[in-house]
């Protein structure tokens, strides 16, 4: 295959990515604030949302159980950690907000929306970006039109797969994705009514049995979809739906207790990085093409890594709140000088053993590429992540993660060039 199917690759794939295309918010991977040990006093919110649901609706409210008016007094508590109230932003990206799951949203009484918003649109991306590089790796994705090399102009197979590119890139955002960001707001419900109150759950804008039957939906439509893909890939073992699972268990011990990774550090942070990069990855791989040899399955891994210091980034800024709640992140359990150096390292130090893997396989163009993307990472990293990654945390990740993803990119590219057969 020639080097310049890579464009083709990653055009047809990015069309089909479009309607996922919102920015994402505080960088690329977020990670939901831990949920509080301690109870707090909930009590029944009368608030109408819209016709045709019920006007009481048990919701979860920080708020003392004084309640002879319609006036809520909010208990000294909840005063002390709240966050503040969600200000909507007045630079008309307040809709756009809403429905993609950001702070400074509009407010909204439709329940479609409010049920999008809980899925948390903007953290499709990563998972996108991911299929995108599982196909790459195949080396079997065909465009619809190459205009760069004439072998490959089948109109009919690059329309299928297109269509396989979207249907893989449904399953791994808005289902799965969706389904792990309605059960992790559903756990961090209590946490959420201090720092959040503004979210769909602890503001009553939906109820619990609306949630449960949310997450039950995504799941049900995730697991078929994904059978559904190994049945058009023509896949004598369920592979795709097997991934599918293994994810949706990943997600679940990651959120709830009595596992909940999200509360140790190492656990809670490499889970989220193979959850963003991995699984994506090995999906897009399965629907084009095999996962028949190590490497397939060991890039993935590595990236994840770092991925793990990316999730680390993350972290920082709520070094304080974990202290006080007992949960191990990485900066409480290293201090923030040391999990620094270790979000550093991981993310870095991947990376050129990727490059240096690439090398090995008589790949040096590719190496070169992986390096050169590598550069102002520890550029970055030596400005912002190092001096203050406390201060610097988004500027970091919106300024290094970039060259981080094309980097992923162009491995998987590496990956689906390369003539396996000559090193037999």
């Amino acid at each position: 295959m020639k080097v310049t199917f890579s464009v083709a690759i990653v055009g047809s794939l990015t069309s089909g990515s479009s309607a996922f295309a919102p920015t994402i918010s505080n960088g690329f991977i977020t990670r939901n604030s831990p949920t509080l040990t301690t109870s707090l006093n909930m009590r029944e919110n009368g608030r109408k949302r819209t016709s045709g649901y019920s006007k009481e609706t048990p919701t979860f409210f920080p708020f003392d159980e004084e309640d002879s008016t319609n006036d809520i007094t909010t208990s000294k508590t909840a005063l002390s950690l709240a966050k503040g109230p969600n200000d909507e932003v007045t630079d008309g990206s307040q809709d756009v907000r809403q429905l993609i799951g950001m702070k400074g949203a509009s407010g909204t009484t439709n329940i479609w929306k409010i049920r999008l918003q809980l899925t948390k649109p903007v953290t499709w991306i990563p998972l996108v970006w991911g299929v995108m590089c599982g196909a790459a790796a195949s080396g079997n994705y065909h465009w619809i039109w190459n205009p760069f090399d004439p072998n490959d102009r089948d109109v009919l197979l690059g329309l299928e797969d297109t269509a396989k590119g979207f249907t893989a890139m449904i399953l791994a955002g808005p289902l799965l994705t969706g389904f792990t960001q309605t059960i992790n707001d559903w756990y961090d419900r209590d946490i959420d009514a201090i720092n959040e109150p503004y979210r769909p759950i602890p503001s009553g804008a939906i109820s619990e049995g609306e949630v449960k039957f949310q997450i039950g939906a995504l799941l049900v439509g995730g697991l078929g979809l994904g059978y559904g893909l190994d049945v058009w890939a023509g896949h004598e073992f369920p592979v795709v739906l097997c991934l599918s699972i293994f994810g949706t268990i990943i997600s679940y011990i990651y959120s709830a207790p009595p596992l909940k990774l999200k509360q140790n550090g190492w656990a809670g942070s490499f889970a989220l990085g193979a959850s963003y990069i991995s699984l994506p990855w090995w999906c897009g791989q399965a629907v084009f093409g095999e996962l028949d040899r190590p490497v397939y399955w060991i890039l993935p891994i590595l990236y994840s890594i770092a991925g793990l210091g990316i999730a680390i980034v993350n972290d920082f800024k709520s070094i304080e709140g974990d202290r006080e709640m007992g949960l191990n992140s990485l900066p409480v359990a290293f201090g923030i000088d040391g999990a620094k150096y270790i979000c550093a390292g991981s993310v870095t130090l991947t990376q050129l053993g990727v490059a240096a893997y690439l090398f090995s396989i008589n790949e040096p163009t590719y190496a070169a590429v992986l390096l050169a993307l590598i550069l102002p990472q520890v550029y970055f990293q030596a400005t912002l992540l190092l001096p203050d990654p406390v201060a610097n945390d988004v500027k970091y990740q919106g300024s290094s993660q970039p060259f981080l993803v094309f980097g992923i990119l162009a491995t998987a590219l590496c990956v689906g060039h390369h003539d396996w057969g000559a090193l037999a």
